[in-house]
């Protein structure tokens, strides 16, 4: 299990590798500026798929991704 800092790290690297510095910091900003309950959007996420197709997605990600 990866500490709070390391998760952090690697989620500004990727960030700035996928948006660049401008829009990755952009980002932040956005997300700091609105309130997000995590919960809630959990909760609606897959809503429009059954547990056993968000699995099998989460197993093909997996393999592909090792």
């Amino acid at each position: 299990m990866l500490t709070d800092t390391e998760i952090k790290r690697k989620g500004f690297k990727i960030l700035i590798e996928k948006l660049g510095d401008v829009d990755a910091e952009k980002f932040i900003s956005l997300i700091n500026k609105e309130p997000f309950d995590y919960t809630q959007w959990q909760s609606t996420l897959w809503s429009d798929q059954t547990i056993d197709q968000v699995s099998e997605n989460a197993m093909n990600y997996r393999t592909k991704n090792k």
